[in-house]
């Protein structure tokens, strides 16, 4: 491989301020050209009267601000011809980051155009700021998908956010519209009538929001083939957004349905009207919760062994939060009812919320963590459970030491100054619940981890170690080479294409069989690997050194 070029730093600081620029051109441009276009939507307000300020920094944005962009623009695609270019960390930065935003801003701004047009308003700003940004989008998702000059690094960051972003608008606006109907079959016959629009309006709207969110979804998961990439960026989203997000809106749905249907049998300080107002949004979340939740832990379970237990153990970590903190509520209203009367029968609420999370929260932990199994040598010695619990101890022991701060603070306070009228317990209640639950969640996971220390040392066993990324080094086009490794490894893999050496015969890149792959990588406990290519299917696997 050649020697790393001179003036290597200046080139990455010359990138960053060139793409930075590129960024704030673009963005005053796109400023200038959405309030040109708003002043030619809105046919009452004249061209050149009402706001002749605005109108000037409009064309001044535009006039100069657009020309420099194109300019510089301009430099930066002939440059995109070399491989280093391409290569470079700031040419993907800026297209993930002008391409998430030009996304958001444009379906922001068309989503209220659209819902004040089926209302019978004009937004001629949103609508305006939605066609300019929509057509910086186009521009960037065409300049990402060049056949030549796309990206080599972050390749794949833009359309995994843009999946996300979709899905969030899909959920959120599914919710809105079910949540809606599910309130009006419940509440309309006793619900007093809301001035203002109908009901069905807002149904309408968050029915939009999810289509417009759908299709966003819809476009980069199947057609952009989000849902196949295997890089590490990839197996995060899937994990955080799709099984905890969804996993998250499923338990609070569900909580709170619960908790709604213990204050209709044992709460009765309230109308049943007044209870049941948040039970149609806690029905709707619960329903499309489990859908996104359950949709992406199947594809969750397909992956490698680290994207499976990462799943698992996020599950346990949410279930872990709610019964702790319906545990710290439990505590807080029992002893609310050692106070007087009054504050008895204002904790009774707080006391079924609290039972409500810990029955929900319980067995999800319970089924993810599974306490009863005793955990077999891969899974003792895999740096993603001992990873669970010292963060699961750790921030317990930090929020437990916060809590008895604000417990003996309280008490001193009531030392000093008892003249306040609340009584110490009134007082501590809240922290002391709080306190109970985190030191009950760090006693047990210090005993789990001091328990798999002393079985790792008396089996013997070394922490499983497993390739997380391989680096791969090819002179030719390594596009088929990457997924082989991929699945031989579960790693994610980067491509680093080597310069041709002058003089040197070129030969093209044969791909070897899976075997052959496995065989290269068998033995080898490194997380983090080099593997140079060459021609006739020949390779090197180099383990690097942490």
């Amino acid at each position: 491989m050649t020697a790393p070029a001179p003036g290597g730093a200046q080139r990455t600081v010359r990138r960053l301020i060139v793409y930075g620029l590129l960024f704030v051109l673009v963005v005053i441009t796109a400023i200038g050209l959405a309030g040109l276009l708003e002043r030619l939507i809105d046919a009452g307000t004249p061209i050149a009267g009402g706001g002749a300020s605005d109108l000037a920094l409009w064309l001044a944005f535009t006039l100069i601000g657009g020309p420099l962009a194109a300019v510089l623009w301009w430099v930066v695609w002939r440059r995109l011809g070399d491989e280093a270019e391409r290569g470079s960390l700031a040419w993907g930065l800026y297209l993930t980051a002008m391409y998430t935003v030009s996304l958001v801003v444009a379906t922001s701004a068309l989503l209220a155009a659209a819902t004040a047009a089926l209302e019978g308003r004009a937004l001629p700003t949103e609508l305006a700021t939605g066609l300019v940004w929509a057509a910086v989008w186009g521009w960037h998702r065409w300049m990402s998908r060049h056949p030549v000059k796309h990206p080599t690094r972050l390749r794949t960051v833009p359309f995994v956010i843009a999946a996300v972003y979709g899905l969030v608008l899909l959920v959120s606006g599914a919710i809105g519209a079910l949540g809606t109907l599910l309130d009006e079959a419940i509440l309309g016959a006793t619900a007093p009538a809301l001035a203002g629009a109908p009901w069905w309006r807002s149904v309408v709207d968050a029915l939009v929001t999810a289509a417009v969110g759908g299709l966003i979804w819809w476009w980069h998961w199947a057609r952009d083939g989000v849902r196949g990439f295997r890089t590490g960026f990839a197996a995060v989203a899937l994990v955080v957004v799709g099984v905890l997000g969804g996993a998250a809106v499923t338990l609070a749905g569900v909580g709170t349905a619960l908790w709604v249907a213990l204050r209709l049998a044992l709460d009765h300080t309230e109308t049943a009207t007044r209870i049941l107002e948040p039970l149609g949004g806690a029905l709707a979340a619960a329903a499309v919760g489990a859908l996104v939740w359950r949709s992406h832990q199947r594809i969750a379970a397909v992956r490698s062994d680290g994207t499976r237990r990462a799943a698992g153990l996020v599950l346990s970590g949410l279930g872990l939060a709610a019964a702790a903190s319906g545990i710290g509520v439990i505590v807080n209203a029992t002893l609310g009812a050692f106070v007087s009367s009054l504050v008895a029968a204002d904790t009774r609420t707080l006391l079924l919320a609290g039972i409500a999370a810990l029955v929900v929260g319980a067995p999800v932990w319970w089924l993810a963590w599974r306490p009863t199994r005793r955990p077999d040598a891969e899974e003792l010695g895999s740096p993603g459970r001992r990873v669970y619990l010292v963060a699961v101890f750790g921030i317990s022991a930090v929020v437990a030491l916060i809590a008895l701060l604000v417990v003996g603070f309280r008490v001193f306070e009531f030392v000093l100054d008892a003249t306040t009228g609340a009584s110490l317990l009134d007082r501590v209640r809240a922290p002391l619940g709080l306190l109970v639950a985190t030191a009950l969640v760090f006693a047990y996971h210090f005993a789990v981890w001091r328990r798999d220390r002393s079985a790792i040392a008396e089996q013997g066993l070394a922490p499983v170690r497993r390739i997380a990324r391989v680096v791969l080094v090819a002179t030719d086009d390594a596009a088929a080479l990457a997924p082989a490794i991929e699945a031989a490894t579960g790693a994610s893999v980067t491509v680093w294409r080597r310069e041709p050496v002058a003089g040197a015969p070129s030969a093209e890149l044969q791909v070897p069989d899976a075997a052959a792959i496995a065989a290269a990588f068998d033995g080898i406990a490194a997380r983090r690997v080099l593997v140079l290519a060459g021609p006739g299917g020949r390779f090197e696997v180099v383990p690097l050194v942490e």
